[in-house]
């Protein structure tokens, strides 16, 4: 069968672009949202912005601190719960789906109502907490009801996710293992055609796109079945695949730490801020920003879904027993390269943008 990418598709898409329409052939782990945040603590020290947010924050905050917030509601991996947490997830039951949109990744742009997006999708949210802090709050900009504060943990957060390209487009496949492109939300249907949810739903079996933990890990689980079975030729632990998503989140922005030789957050601010100032500059009103900023990510999610090939469809179970698809897949040559220099790019172009945003809401 003839191996389907999505360069594939960009060919094709491009193919049929130019014979239909000549005429017009001429958008993380830990340490990324916290580094986020740090630059732009730094970038708003001694500004009015910088004083509206520490008004909002409480003490010993920052945005370094609180970046992170909104993946920690989601569950008790940072530990307990607060009841600032509890009360913001009895409120917003959906919160979950606020980091993200899974628009298809040939998209040209960000369309809502589309395929792959909702009324809460990280575009929606983003924008919804922007006008609460612009102060225009009412039943129809603020649905959800955030509070001054609420709004500022969101941004904080989905600013950095919104720049990381996984978090932005989607790739999506058939029942033939063929990446395809969905026109319909009602195509999308989980028996023809499968949302690979952010690349949640690709698994990656080479360890060095897995975390440094990953691999220390599976090297255990190694020792301890051989052990277990009391000869050096004992079958190895199942397999083991880790998520696309995961990579591009964590194991990713790892990659970027140790080629600058950061081994902190505040190093790899440093380094990161060392160099010249980004562009960061986004036009109009800050309410369009975020689907500005999703339009770019499609550009950097197309790289990252290039020449990715989906080689064996497996069934998996999740922790609370709800079976689904993940497809086992190959990267292409050169592909941790290119993807840490893409993170590197985002991260401070994140953390400058999110400090430009917060001073166009308090200039």
């Amino acid at each position: 069968m003839k191996k389907n990418t999505i360069s594939t598709l960009l060919c094709s898409a491009f193919f049929a672009l130019v014979t239909l329409s000549p005429l017009n052939a001429a958008a993380s782990g830990d340490e990324g949202h916290k580094t986020v945040g740090a630059i732009a603590d730094r970038l708003l020290k001694g500004t009015n912005a910088g004083a509206k947010v520490q008004a909002l924050l409480q003490s010993g905050e920052s945005l370094q601190s609180l970046s992170i917030w909104a993946d920690c509601a989601k569950g008790s991996f940072c530990g307990p719960q607060t009841p600032e947490m509890v009360a913001f997830t009895l409120q917003n039951p959906q919160h979950s789906a606020y980091h993200y949109t899974n628009t298809p990744v040939l998209n040209k742009t960000y369309v809502a109502g589309g395929v792959g997006t909702t009324d809460h999708d990280i575009v929606q949210i983003l924008k919804q907490s922007i006008a609460v802090l612009q102060g225009n709050d009412n039943e129809t900009t603020n649905p959800h009801r955030f509070s001054q504060r609420q709004a500022l943990l969101m941004i904080v957060h989905l600013v950095g996710d919104i720049h990381q390209p996984l978090h932005v487009g989607a790739a999506y496949i058939n029942s033939d293992n063929q990446f395809v492109t969905p026109t319909s939300k009602q195509q999308v249907d989980g028996v023809t055609i499968f949302d690979l949810q952010g690349g949640n739903n690709l698994l990656l079996e080479d360890q060095k796109t897995w975390t440094q933990r990953d691999q220390e890990t599976y090297k255990r689980d190694v020792a301890a079945a051989k052990a277990a079975n009391g000869t050096s030729d004992a079958d190895k632990p199942k397999r083991v695949g880790k998520p696309l998503h995961l990579y591009w989140d964590v194991t990713v922005v790892e990659n970027v730490m140790r080629n600058l030789g950061a081994r902190s957050v505040a190093e790899l601010t440093d380094k990161l801020m060392a160099n010249s100032a980004v562009a960061v500059a986004n036009e109009g009103d800050a309410i369009t920003w975020p689907e500005q900023w999703a339009n770019e990510g499609l550009g950097y999610a197309k790289i990252a879904y290039a020449d990715i090939v989906a080689t064996e469809r497996v069934k998996v179970t999740s922790r609370r027993g709800v079976e689904f698809s993940s497809w086992y897949t190959q990267l292409p040559p050169n592909y941790i390269d290119s993807s840490t220099e893409i993170t590197q790019k985002q991260l401070k172009v994140a953390g400058y943008r999110l400090a430009a945003l917060l001073q166009k809401i308090w200039p």
